[in-house]
């Protein structure tokens, strides 16, 4: 189980280099206690291998889960924050925290499907399932059948089968959460372009009146030159000549914005959306996972 290695027998369990792996605390703390029978695993009532299997299995299982509640609130809340409408720039920071839980989720996805291919390549052999069971071959004494009537090579297939399936749904939630990362990317886009288009457009109408005053302030330019003429005489001229230059370049300005929305739909950023809601994908508690093989 990656690095976890053991070797179980039908009386002991050999943990191999279990130094500096982070294990000492379920060696001492939770190990013991299970494979004593203390009735907090499902096989309990069964021979000693059946408990140290199930140990292991679990602790696997829970590291597993451990790790994916660690990278979901991470990945949530980078979300949240990178689809923002109001967003006008993309957070580096944010961008980048969300490319390392990317990372860490598509890792921990390898780990599952390592995990359950383990599992399953025993479960498609009746004859591994059959040798798991040690006791029944170690003592000739022991019953074939347990107290619920069921024989020890289908309670072993049973127990594998309940860890698949605890495995298949974390991959499931992992699974889920890389595809909300990969939405994610196409709205973030959208409400970066929408954001654009705006400064463009406004962009391009101050260019549009900046272009309608400037034709008309030709005008003024020309009355501006020192050449005599008889309108500077008239005190009148200068209202005519300053209001044309206004109304034109107001109706210039008018025609060209007129122009801009027959042939440009005007954008605006509209609220997104999010791709998910945090309620649809709750953070995962240890009480999910079933510790019984029923």
């Amino acid at each position: 189980m990656e690095s976890l290695k053991a070797v179980v027998t039908s009386s002991c369990l050999l943990v191999l280099d279990f130094r500096g792996l982070g294990l000492e605390k379920w060696l001492v703390l939770e190990l013991g206690p299970q494979l004593a029978g203390d009735g907090n695993l499902a096989t309990y009532s069964l021979p000693f291998e059946f408990r140290a299997l199930e140990a292991i299995l679990q602790h696997r299982v829970n590291v597993l889960h451990t790790r994916l509640n660690e990278v979901q609130p991470q990945v949530l809340d980078c979300l949240d924050s990178l689809v923002d409408p109001k967003l006008l720039s993309a957070d580096r920071s944010k961008l980048h925290m969300l490319l390392l839980n990317s990372k860490s989720l598509s890792e921990l996805e390898t780990d599952i499907k390592v995990f359950k291919d383990s599992l399953l390549k025993i479960l498609d052999e009746d004859e591994l399932i059959d040798e798991l069971c040690l006791t029944k071959w170690s003592d000739p004494q022991v019953f074939e059948e347990s107290s619920l009537g069921i024989d020890h090579a289908e309670e072993m297939e049973l127990l594998l089968e309940n860890y698949f399936m605890q495995a298949e749904e974390l991959g499931n939630k992992a699974r889920e959460l890389k595809d909300l990362i990969d939405d994610s990317e196409s709205v973030i886009f959208i409400n970066l372009d929408s954001h654009r288009n705006v400064m463009m457009r406004l962009n391009l109408q101050l260019t549009m009146g900046t272009f309608s005053v400037s034709l008309f302030g030709l005008m003024g330019v020309a009355f501006g030159m020192n050449l005599e003429s008889t309108f500077e005489e008239d005190p009148r001229v200068f209202w005519l000549v300053t209001g044309f230059m206004f109304l034109g370049s107001g109706l210039i300005w008018r025609k060209l914005l007129s122009f801009l929305g027959r042939h440009l739909e005007p954008s605006s950023p509209t609220p997104i959306p999010p791709v998910w809601r945090k309620n649809q994908i709750g953070p995962l508690k240890t009480t999910d996972i079933k510790p019984g093989t029923r």
